[in-house]
């Protein structure tokens, strides 16, 4: 039975003849695109250079790694997680060949907050003196970190969380207590068995001025504050008395990643615990010193999220990828209108192509979007550490709109692909096992998606406020809708099937009308916030998908040096993920008078339209991430699929 199973072969044509027609068809060149995807960050030489090391490895083979139970995978990812970092001095990598080594293993490593959220706090909130003694032992792997902050009764409301942090004025100590079981530490990652470190964020309780020596103690809260506190020991690995530690036990994905509960009984750490380039106490009096702007000890959250939305856009691309390139070689029916007795490719039927082609125009929308938030957090972190804290309001919008539009379009979208696959999609060998669990998380981690949205429109809401006060530096679009709704001149339909800037100026008019609505019922009518929320979240989108759509437009002028037919492509991308979203809020763009009934009524035509000029190329579209087949779990020993 087994030599007359080895003789069989797929059905003519073979899927590698398939896919080499489809990227025959189009005179893209994937390696000059990509290059431009990845200008000035040396990403594909990185990559070229290192996947060859870990493929060599068999402690990084991926075949048998869907068969291992949970504390199996947790092990192998902690070994691979070693080996990772022993390979940094190996090879002489660096910090970033490091991230992308972690990357292209594709295991939420149980280093994975020690190298980013950990390393980050101290960087942004430690003094001058902590990091000088902590960062060279958090770069040598002296010490393992983690992030403490989610609470079982608290996440998204930092402001609630309940762990106490009781300044001691007799020993100069913190003392940090758990009250009650929803203040025990929950969701925290590395930390259920990896790390011997944390930053625990606790309410800061200081002694009520003016007490006497003989009277009880009462305190008063100073809100939440980042402390740095080491758990387990260094050389027993086991928390100290007054901690209580341990991993929460299985999760719906990321099981290589050991999430923690962590309680304190009135638990003793020294007053240098206390991270204090902001916010600080003095030892000897007590007197607390407050951050000049108090958002700013969110920094590690800010950035965060500022790096999820960087990162969506590879998310979405190995869905993308995984889904364009199956939809092209499967085959299924014969058309019905045609004599020709051939079954079609899945890609070529308009009810797949609305699925998946907007969502390949998604990534490539997503991926300039991550760029500019990136340049744009570290442009803030720059002026923050100068004394100048005026960008971080906008940089919180920012961050939280695109974080939760990013990750809800990035979570629809992988399971968007999946479905795409029909039955296959289901199955083990689709690439989408891993990917799909993992990728839930987003949406909640780091601020629920519908909770952070409340802070984009409370600062937007303050926008329209500048406006209406006709504050020099309002948003231009604010100040025509406001006028426009006040008496001032009617507002003027753009031009969006002849003009990409015009097509951004509707999506500013759309977002402004909307914030105009939030601001006029909260402001002038006086609403009840909670009231008004499912309104603040469609204005939140409203406003991230605007940024999303300006990104792109800004970006199609980079492209000069591309052919004649890229530029077209990436254009007509353009236009598709834009037409697809204003099609789907049409009534909100005809509300706002951006576009006409007219318009919207020719959108379903044009879309098609776009989606039949793109389809010749989306292969060579979504070859262009350059997603190695490693990272796509697949492990043919075809190479040109």
């Amino acid at each position: 039975m087994s030599s007359f199973v080895d003789k069989l072969k797929p059905s003519e044509p073979s899927g590698s003849a398939i896919i080499a027609r489809e990227r025959a068809q189009s005179d893209i060149s994937v390696d000059a695109l990509s290059q431009t995807l990845f200008a000035g960050d040396d990403y594909l030489e990185r990559q070229a250079r290192i996947l060859p090391i870990l493929t060599a490895e068999p402690l990084f083979d991926k075949k048998q790694q869907a068969n291992l139970s949970r504390p199996d995978l947790f092990k192998l990812a902690l070994a691979r997680a070693k080996l990772l970092r022993r390979l940094v001095d190996q090879h002489g990598w660096d910090i970033n060949d490091y991230k992308l080594a972690e990357t292209l293993v594709d295991d939420v490593s149980p280093y994975f907050l020690h190298m980013h959220m950990f390393v980050t706090t101290i960087r942004e909130q430690a003094s001058d003196e902590q990091q000088a003694h902590f960062m060279p032992l958090i770069i040598s792997f002296k010490i393992i970190g983690a992030y403490a902050q989610t609470e079982l009764g608290h996440g998204s409301n930092v402001q609630g969380i309940e762990l106490q942090a009781r300044w001691d004025p007799s020993t100069k100590e913190f003392i940090l207590h758990s009250p009650t079981l929803t203040a025990c530490k929950w969701w925290n990652g590395s930390l259920g068995r990896t790390a011997n470190y944390a930053i625990v964020v606790a309410q800061l309780l200081l002694p009520k001025p003016g007490m006497k020596a003989n009277e009880k103690p009462e305190y008063v809260s100073h809100g939440p504050h980042p402390f740095v506190v080491q758990v387990r020991d260094l050389k027993t690995h086991q928390p100290p008395e007054g901690v209580v530690i341990g991993d929460i036990g299985p999760k719906f994905g990321y099981d290589t990643i050991d999430n923690a509960y962590m309680l304190f009984d009135n638990f003793r750490i020294p007053h240098s615990a206390l991270l204090c380039r902001y916010a600080k106490v003095n030892p000897n009096t007590g007197i607390y010193s407050k951050p000049a702007v108090p958002a700013v000890v969110y920094g590690t959250m800010t950035y965060v999220r500022s790096l999820i939305v960087h990162q969506s856009r590879l998310g979405l691309a190995r869905a993308v990828t995984i889904a364009v390139r199956y939809t092209s070689i499967r085959r299924q029916f014969k058309d019905r209108d045609s004599t020709n007795g051939v079954e079609r490719a899945v890609l070529d039927y308009p009810t797949v192509q609305i699925r998946v082609l907007p969502l390949v125009a998604a990534t490539y929308a997503l991926h300039y979007t991550g760029l500019a938030m990136q340049k744009i957090y570290k442009d803030a972190r720059k002026e923050i550490e100068n004394g100048n804290f005026s960008p971080l309001a906008s940089m919180h919008s920012m961050s939280s709109g695109l974080k939760s539009l990013s990750t809800n379009m990035v979570a629809d979208g992988i399971e968007t692909c999946r479905r795409a696959l029909g039955g296959h999609g289901y199955g083990g060998g689709s690439g989408f096992t891993r990917l799909s669990p993992d990728y839930l998380s987003r949406v909640t981690v780091e601020g629920d998606n519908w909770m952070i949205t409340q802070q984009v429109a409370s600062y937007l809401i303050k926008r329209m406020g500048e406006a209406a006060a006709q504050s020099t530096g309002a948003d231009a679009s604010h100040l025509e809708v406001f006028s426009a709704l006040n008496g001032g001149s009617p507002l003027q339909h753009y031009d969006i099937m002849n003009s990409d800037e015009q097509i951004v100026e509707a999506f500013r008019r759309r977002a402004s009308f909307l914030v105009y609505g939030v601001y006029a019922d909260r402001i002038v009518e006086k609403k009840p916030w909670t009231s008004l929320m499912i309104q603040l979240n469609k204005v939140s989108h409203a406003q991230s998908i605007t940024m999303v759509v300006e990104f792109f437009q800004e970006s199609l002028s980079s492209h000069e040096h591309l052919s004649t037919t890229t530029q077209a492509a990436l254009r007509n991308l353009y236009r598709l993920f834009a037409y697809h979203h204003m099609e789907r809020e049409g009534n909100d763009f005809i509300r706002s008078r951006a576009i006409s009934q007219c318009q919207l009524d020719a959108l379903p035509g044009r879309i098609q339209e776009l989606m039949a000029q793109i389809r010749p190329h989306a292969v060579k579209l979504v070859d262009s991430w350059m997603i190695p087949d490693y990272l796509l779990d697949r492990y043919t020993e075809n190479p040109t699929l």
